[in-house]
């Protein structure tokens, strides 16, 4: 039995897209974020700070997508979804796949000042521009990186690209996509793959975003 404790549009996608690449096929258990069905004791039980994602897998209970992601490709490396260790790429994916929570970190802040908070006066405009600026300066990297090669890996397509698939998505609705040319031919090229459109399909629309962009307030 796989079970997934997801939110659509969150990091969970990460787990759910890698398992489909792996042609895994799991129980979705799907949850929102404002309605408390996470501040559960039988939910805290699997996962103590209330968040998702969680994958029942292999008789345990994985959380972290991070985590998650490493755990399932070294125990699954007959998909090639990840440089083994010794392996020349091993220290690049590894920083790649790291390096998506730096951004989405800055989208998690983001999120909280432009969605979750229940009232428009509680959000700050000061802090909304800084994690603005900071989420741009994080993709500059990756922009640089993209405009050279189709993936994260020289060698191709990897897990690493999972981690960012989900961070990418997120950080244009708040950044210009027209800013970032590689880095939104990266995001469709992750879109096309058969694999993300069966996580997309199964996992169900994305229950955070209102908006398609949030501008800064002014302020």
């Amino acid at each position: 039995m796989i079970r997934l404790h997801a939110v659509p549009g969150s990091r969970s996608f990460r787990v759910h897209w890698l398992l489909a690449e792996m042609g895994l096929e799991p129980e979705i258990e799907n949850y929102r974020i404002a309605d408390g069905s996470l501040d559960t004791d039988s939910y805290r039980d699997m996962n103590p700070a209330g968040r998702v994602p969680a994958l029942e897998i292999d008789g345990r209970t994985l959380i972290e997508s991070g985590a998650i992601i490493e755990y399932l490709c070294e125990t699954r490396p007959e998909h090639g979804l990840a440089p083994l260790p010794g392996d020349v790429e091993r220290a690049e994916f590894l920083v790649w796949v790291h390096y998506s929570e730096t951004v989405a970190t800055c989208i998690q802040n983001l999120n909280l000042q432009q969605v979750f908070l229940p009232d428009a006066a509680m959000r700050s405009p000061t802090v909304i521009g800084i994690e603005t600026r900071r989420l741009a300066r994080s993709l500059k990297p990756l922009e640089r990186h993209l405009g050279g090669q189709d993936f994260l890996l020289a060698s191709g397509f990897s897990a690493a690209d999972i981690m960012f698939g989900f961070g990418v998505e997120a950080a244009f609705h708040y950044v210009h996509a027209a800013k970032f040319p590689a880095l939104s031919a990266y995001s469709e090229r992750l879109a096309q793959r058969p694999a993300y459109q069966t996580a997309l399909a199964a996992q169900g629309p994305d229950t955070i975003y209102r908006k398609d962009f949030y501008e800064v307030p002014d302020g």
